[in-house]
């Protein structure tokens, strides 16, 4: 009886684990969700501004019903399209990104690169991102220079490590970003300067939400700094959220709208549309893009 009973145990959890498996890899990674948060950062009689915040499609070139739905987002109808990396996952992706892109880059728009935009995935552990000590290691070359033609050309503000002031919305907003933190690549003290009081509104950008970079953004008075990377975890657990950030941002922070701590700065961290092709699963962290409506504060 014992042994039977260690039996049906030992099944009824490998059956859990597989039907588990089975929902994260082929059920939600695919269960794309717009979300939705009023940020209070506008002057007192503006009207609200929305923006539009995607990040880390991770795009294969064959990933048709992702790339339909990024680009079904045009439907939000947004005054700024902003994009925080990690678009390509192969070296054949850029057609799939401008699929998905294509319809939005009729907007106004801004972006900065990430790690898997520079260099393909690798194979890797999962549970080495639990290692802040771990070797980082990065694939074949990837076409960042095509998408950053293509966007460029479009109009779009490349902020890797670049300032620019652009008008969407009827506003004027100062914009400043940088290349991607978790690679080494930023630059904050070339761009780095005080939010002008006479913009309407002020945004930073960057692809990993290191608090090194986000304290001096915030220390220079931007209203809203935008983020992704973190995949919200990408693996989450109920009650208890994300495990890892990837990154050197607490966990409680991994993904959604919060205010920096002592300031009067906004962070969003998006969750992110797409996976690491050798971990595609997601649970309890649907992929996501966000429109933001900038209200009166």
């Amino acid at each position: 009886m014992r042994k039977r009973t260690v039996f049906r145990l030992t099944a009824g959890t490998a059956a859990l684990g597989a039907a588990t498996f089975a929902y994260a890899s082929l059920i939600e990674r695919n269960m794309f969700t717009l979300r939705r948060f009023d940020v209070p950062v506008l002057a007192p009689d503006a009207e609200p501004l929305r923006i539009l915040h995607l990040s880390d499609m991770h795009m294969m070139p064959d990933q048709r019903r992702k790339q339909q739905w990024v680009a079904s987002l045009a439907g939000t109808d947004p005054d700024l399209v902003v994009v925080t990396g990690d678009n390509l996952a192969h070296p054949e992706a850029v057609p799939g990104a401008l699929r998905a892109l294509q319809p939005l880059l009729d907007f106004p728009g801004a972006f900065v690169f990430g790690s898997n935009d520079y260099k393909g995935p690798v194979w890797k552990n999962p549970f080495t991102y639990f290692n802040p000590n771990r070797e980082y290691r990065q694939g074949a070359e990837l076409p960042a220079e095509d998408l950053r033609q293509v966007l460029t050309g479009a109009g779009w503000a490349d902020l890797n490590n670049a300032r620019t002031s652009i008008k969407a919305g009827g506003r004027q907003i100062e914009l400043v970003g940088v290349d991607d933190p978790h690679i080494g690549r930023d630059d904050y003290a070339s761009v780095a300067g005080p939010a002008p009081a006479g913009a309407d509104l002020s945004v930073a950008l960057t692809h990993s939400p290191e608090p090194r970079v986000l304290d001096e953004m915030a220390a220079d008075g931007f209203d809203l700094m935008l983020a992704g990377h973190t995949h919200g975890g990408q693996v989450c657990m109920p009650f208890v959220g994300a495990l890892v950030t990837n990154c050197e941002l607490p966990r409680q922070m991994a993904r959604g709208l919060h205010r920096w701590p002592g300031t009067d700065t906004w962070l969003h961290v998006s969750a992110g549309i797409g996976t690491h092709p050798t971990a595609p699963i997601r649970f309890a962290c649907p992929p996501e893009a966000t429109l933001l409506t900038l209200i009166p504060s």
